[in-house]
């Protein structure tokens, strides 16, 4: 009997372990600390950062979305569970890329130059596009446009 518990035991150390291991959760990004993983700069700017999950739990930051383009160009799109963008309505805030709609406008700067600015929905684009000019794009508009 005693047998039998300690091998109920471990097993369930395990599953634990396993489980919490294997989280495909975003984690906050600690502007001014974390580095992008593609090139390298520190994560400074709240409206622009991203941040790839892979379906094993790990956990790739970039200072723009941009950088999480070209990263993506680099890897087994089959390995991504989850592709998050900060955007300019409510900075430090990652949603998905999917439902994301960009803008391209000379007068949004963003860290890497390609003056790529997120938004939570097409209306919030096009209220500040109507301001600054520019292209909308989807998130897979933006994808072909970056590999021109």
């Amino acid at each position: 009997m005693k047998r039998y518990l300690k091998i109920k035991s471990t097993v369930s150390i395990v599953i634990l372990i396993t489980t919490i291991s294997c989280s495909t959760q975003p984690k906050s990004i600690d502007y001014g600390s974390d580095s992008c993983h593609y090139c390298k700069m520190t994560i400074v700017d709240k409206i622009h950062a991203a941040e790839l999950v892979t379906k094993k739990g790990k956990v790739f930051k970039f200072d723009a979305a941009e950088c999480m383009v070209n990263h993506i160009n680099e890897i087994d799109k089959n390995t991504i569970d989850k592709l998050l963008t900060n955007h300019h309505d409510t900075p430090e805030e990652l949603i998905p890329v999917t439902s994301s709609t960009f803008l391209i406008s000379q007068q949004l700067p963003s860290p890497m130059g390609a003056f790529l600015t997120a938004f939570d929905d097409r209306s919030s684009a096009e209220q500040v596009w109507k301001n600054v000019g520019g292209d909308l794009y989807s998130w897979e508009e933006l994808q072909d446009h970056l590999k021109k």
